[in-house]
């Protein structure tokens, strides 16, 4: 691991705490789409041996793990860490995929990043029309632009994990999804002095262990209902057009603000924000 890792105990300490606080607030805010009974008597289900992955088209097997890639493949739905604490029960099998009871609330989420070329312009569209959103931040991305981790933050907006090299996380064994989810939250504790509460899989494709792993670092998943396809770099104007189609209350948006040409995804958000503002959509995030 990198000089700047935290000390096991204060770590240990700092994940338990941001799991109590996620568990917190989650049936408030988020609902799966897998489970219909709400209210207290619907708990969240149990690990089991045999998880359902996240909806979606299998992409093209991943780079080599913790190497830099230019781009990022089509989303789907070592020196590791230290030993971690087993999971506290209960373990999701699913991830969270829309918000519940939120009226004409919607969440933007951006993944890949952040790069330098393309996340400034994200930034200053949201700051501009006071709207939030949420970052899943790879670690090979983050650990060169912490600055612009620092801005995410202080302007609000939630900062999760995306792994460290975007891989397919079910091909990888527990110990390199240790290391991927591990070492990213690591640089985002270190860089905001607090771990991300939420994390995402790269191409959405989950596995138990990540549902696991994910658990003990204090993390909880959290999928999409609308994806843009702005990973296929389709211009400004297709990307506008799929989100006027797909906004909806509870929708998640996914977009992405690195891992390719993302001068698309910059121009989109400028033109369709303003108009779901102005037809009554709230944009939120969970806390941090």
């Amino acid at each position: 691991m990198k000089k700047d890792q935290m000390p096991l105990g204060r770590r240990s300490v700092l994940q338990a705490a941001a799991c109590l606080g996620a568990a917190a607030t989650l049936g408030l805010l988020f609902t799966d789409r897998a489970q219909t009974a709400r209210g207290r008597a619907a708990p969240s289900p149990a690990a089991g041996p045999s998880p359902s992955p996240a909806p979606g088209p299998v992409p093209a097997a991943a780079g080599p793990p913790l190497k830099a890639t230019s781009y990022r493949l089509q989303p789907m739905t070592g020196h590791g860490p230290p030993q971690l604490r087993r999971a506290l029960p209960p373990v999701r099998k699913r991830p969270f995929e829309r918000i519940s009871d939120a009226g004409r609330d919607m969440v933007l989420t951006f993944d890949d990043g952040p790069d330098p070329r393309y996340t400034p312009g994200i930034l200053s569209t949201l700051r501009r029309h006071g709207v939030r959103a949420m970052f899943f931040v790879c670690g090979e991305m983050a650990v060169d632009n912490r600055d612009l981790l620092r801005e995410m933050a202080d302007d609000g907006h939630v900062v999760g994990n995306h792994s460290w090299s975007h891989p397919l996380i079910p091909k990888l064994p527990p110990s390199a999804i240790r290391e991927e989810l591990g070492r990213t939250s690591e640089v985002i504790e270190k860089t905001l002095g607090e771990a991300p509460l939420w994390y995402r899989a790269p191409f959405g494709a989950w596995n138990r262990h990540s549902f696991e792993i994910g658990a003990e670092l204090g993390m909880e998943p959290l999928a999409w209902t609308l994806d843009t396809l702005d990973w296929t770099e389709p211009g400004a104007g297709a990307i506008v057009k799929r989100v006027r189609a797909g906004a909806g209350p509870g929708v998640i948006v996914l977009s992405h603000d690195a891992g390719g040409d993302r001068s698309g995804s910059v121009t989109a958000l400028r033109r369709y924000l303003p108009e779901l503002l102005e037809d009554g959509y709230r944009m939120t995030v969970p806390p941090r």
